[in-house]
């Protein structure tokens, strides 16, 4: 499987997550006998839009007891909370120390600008044996404001 293929995979089962509240419902860190205390992640304060239209977000992250390959996915909503953009997603390592994450995304002109801006960031990993199905992490939801580079 090619990295972008793993990135795609990885993106769907995260929607298919957001999509089905049970299965939400199950996994860390909504299951806290599940998730380590120190898995975490954050949403640094300001993203930024170049005049092609990519926008950038990053932030930290730390996680344990990984499955499978581990990843760190990112949506942005601007004006409407009802309409969210995914921003790219990045591989991730489940060590337990800090790490970097950066995610970017090229959209259209002028679909997100300069202002308040709403970020989801999700670290899960993918299990490695059986069904491929997603497990979380982390989520944090923040409000941040994108800026023009």
């Amino acid at each position: 499987m090619s990295y972008r293929q793993a990135i795609g995979t990885a993106a769907g089962a995260a929607l298919l997550l957001l999509l089905a509240p049970s299965a939400v419902a199950v996994s860390a860190p909504y299951d806290t006998a599940r998730t380590a205390p120190t898995d975490e992640v954050t949403v640094d304060p300001t993203g930024t839009v170049a005049a092609d239209g990519t926008i950038t977000f990053s932030g930290t992250y730390r996680c344990t007891g990984a499955a499978g390959p581990v990843f760190v996915s990112s949506t942005v909503s601007q004006g409407d909370p009802w309409v969210s953009h995914p921003v790219g997603g990045s591989s991730a390592v489940c060590d337990g120390a800090e790490h970097r994450w950066s995610n970017s995304e090229k959209s259209a002109p002028k679909t997100l600008v300069p202002g308040p801006a709403h970020v989801e960031a999700t670290v899960f990993d993918i299990s490695a044996t059986g069904l491929p199905l997603p497990s979380v992490h982390s989520v944090r939801e923040q409000d941040i404001t994108i800026v023009r580079t």
